[in-house]
């Protein structure tokens, strides 16, 4: 027997979308304000509770920079898929964010207000790092909404849903897991929505392939081909802001990035049938948020420092690295 299948050996654990629900009767509450990680996942995510619950995007967090509507304060948005650790405010994510569940931080409660995928299986890098979390928050929020509310998933939607933060490979790089996460979200019910994306009749392997090409196609067409254009850039690596236009302290996506932005957001709506409207998005009048971010080697005594400096937030990206993002002095998010 393998170690995968040692370690997932009798698993018959399941998500309660009720109790989810009534732990944190925010995620299904209309009008919320919310705030997303430009990638593919955030923005799906924001498409998709924008249809269905009429929230409002305010603003983009990558974990080095925020840009958030000027007049709205952060305590009063929801953070899609990106996990924050602060009590006061709310999110969704899906990261690994536990390093060893023995030892769990005397601040942990700063997570109440997070759904967190990995964290509703007690999940931690250190013992479980292999059984992490394989699908994106999109899918998460699918299965939590579609509890509630009546969700339309039509065929067209199946490519994306499969492309985002690579699921499509993690389904096929480690299929041993990703069963057992349908299984545990309940994929497997024909009354899930989840159901027609992974359990779907429409696409053998080679169909798969094909859509996929062609969505890959549409995404490199966008800008100057030499990336592919499925974010929002709104810093580089080092951290520094890019793309933006500042006067006066206030900020606002360029017209190249917004553009960029525009096309790929109207990719994703015509597949999913999710409607984008561009006025229904903020895209200037942003106050922008700068925050220090550095990573650790993963360890008990490492995590425990990382905790001590109260981070805003941070993933376990490999089995290798730690990475977090640090609040400054100036930024006082909860003001």
């Amino acid at each position: 027997m393998s170690k995968i299948q040692e370690l997932l050996l009798g698993k018959t654990d399941q998500i309660h979308y009720e109790e989810i629900i009534k732990n944190y009767p925010w995620i299904i509450k209309k009008g919320q304000n919310c705030i997303l990680s430009p990638d593919s996942d955030g923005l799906l995510c924001g498409l998709f509770m924008l249809a269905y619950l009429d929230w409002e995007i305010k603003g983009f967090y990558d974990g080095k920079i925020m840009l958030l509507d000027k007049d709205t304060p952060v305590k009063d948005c929801v953070f899609l898929d990106m996990e924050i650790f602060r009590e006061e405010i709310k999110s969704v994510g899906h990261h690994m964010m536990q390093f060893n569940k023995n030892k769990k931080p005397a601040n942990w409660g700063n997570f109440k207000n997070c759904i967190q995928a990995n964290n509703l299986r007690n999940y931690d890098g250190y013992h479980d790092f292999r059984l992490k979390y394989p699908l994106a928050t999109i899918h998460l929020l699918m299965g939590i909404v579609g509890s509630k509310i009546k969700l339309t998933i039509p065929k067209t939607a199946i490519c994306p849903l499969l492309y985002v933060d690579g699921v499509f490979k993690n389904l096929f790089g480690y299929p041993e897991n990703c069963i057992d996460w349908l299984r545990y979200l309940g994929a497997d019910s024909s009354i899930n929505k989840l159901n027609s994306i992974f359990f779907n009749e429409h696409y053998s392997v080679y169909d798969l392939m094909l859509a996929l090409k062609d969505f890959f196609v549409k995404i490199d067409e966008i800008g100057d081909g030499r990336s592919r254009n499925d974010k929002i850039k709104i810093s580089d690596s080092k951290g520094e802001i890019v793309n933006l236009v500042e006067k006066d302290n206030i900020c606002e996506i360029n017209k190249e990035e917004s553009k960029k932005a525009d096309i790929f957001l109207e990719i994703l709506s015509k597949l999913t049938t999710w409607k984008y409207k561009k006025n229904d998005w903020q895209w200037s009048d942003f106050k922008l948020y700068c925050f220090s971010k550095d990573n650790i080697k993963p360890s008990n005594r490492n995590f425990e420092e990382m905790i001590k400096n109260n981070p805003l937030s941070w993933a376990m990206t490999s089995g290798l690295a730690i990475e977090y993002t640090l609040e400054k002095q100036e930024n006082n998010l909860l003001e």
